[in-house]
């Protein structure tokens, strides 16, 4: 009985928190827009019993609101833009969290701690504070423009906030410790002598570093790419606020149709879309630390 209550603790969670809101929202999907609280005409109508309900919803079971993504370009474009972003996004943030958790993996061991908490220290303030602070900074009269001009590098303000740049930067500070912490912690496991024996053999310091740093860091990069570009596909609060009105992002799109439209059916049919390409990175990062176990376990 133990065993099966630690099993179904999580099942449970699973089941309450992601199932069942994903099934709702798949029931609007399937449903017709109307001026009524909530805006929509449910499918599954469960007055006359429940199946008597499955029986109509069976009955009237259509694909109209998939069909009208397909049919707009504003929806595919912004899928597209979506990824496009999120994929940039988690490059950069590979390329300034790599040297980051390499120089914290090679750092002497008394200070380790040190620099995993300023790491994590942001952790400790609001998302939206730090969002917002960064308008203050990227804005034409911020602290930014103020510095550059300042040292006399730019004769005249530049134009960063309310465009894709602002959003690269809004994503990479946001999620970098999500690349920086599993590179750490597979770069701190890794055995030095490993570095020495192939300096002894002949490689350079830099070839080194390609043959043997690298591959043994490979899971933790796929760890961090993946935990990076999850969220960031569906990023809402970020391109909101550093992108303006020109950025295109399946967030913005899905938020507007909530709220501003009152689609409701559109609007899931949207989130399930989204939610069924996000299955995809996630079944792979879930094999990936299956594949791990598994190595280490052997």
């Amino acid at each position: 009985m133990r065993r099966l209550f630690l099993i179904a603790v999580p099942y449970l969670w699973l089941l309450a928190l992601f199932l069942v809101p994903f099934a709702i929202v798949l029931r609007i999907s399937f449903s017709d827009i109307a001026l009524a609280i909530p805006p929509y005409t449910p499918t599954l109508d469960t007055s006359e019993g429940v199946w008597a309900g499955i029986r109509d919803l069976v009955s009237q079971f259509d694909f109209e609101n998939y069909e009208f993504l397909t049919g707009d370009d504003l929806y595919w474009k912004a899928y597209l833009s979506s990824l496009q972003i999120a994929a940039l996004s988690t490059f950069f943030t590979l390329l300034v969290g790599f040297p980051i958790a390499y120089g914290m993996a090679r750092a002497p061991q008394e200070w380790r701690a040190t620099l995993m908490m300023l790491i994590i220290l942001p952790f400790w303030t609001s998302f939206l504070i730090r969002v917002y602070a960064w308008i203050g900074i990227l804005g034409t009269e911020g602290y930014l423009n103020q510095l550059l001009l300042s040292l006399g590098l730019i004769d005249a303000a530049l134009t960063i906030l309310n465009t894709q740049i602002a959003v690269y930067i809004g994503i990479v500070y946001t999620y970098l410790p999500f690349m920086v912490l599993p590179i750490y912690a597979a770069l701190e496991r890794m055995d030095e002598s490993l570095l020495e024996a192939a300096e002894d053999l002949g490689c350079s310091r830099t070839s080194a570093f390609w043959l043997v740093t690298v591959p043994l860091a490979k899971n933790g990069v796929i760890a961090g790419c993946f935990l990076v570009f999850i969220p960031a596909l569906g990023e809402f609060v970020i391109p909101s606020l550093l992108g303006g009105s020109d950025t295109l992002m399946i967030g913005k799109v899905l938020w507007e149709e909530f709220f501003s439209n009152r689609d409701w059916p559109v609007a899931s049919t949207v989130a399930v879309i989204l939610l069924l390409i996000l299955i995809i990175p996630i079944i792979l990062f879930q094999r990936n630390e299956q594949r791990l176990r598994e190595e280490e376990d052997a």
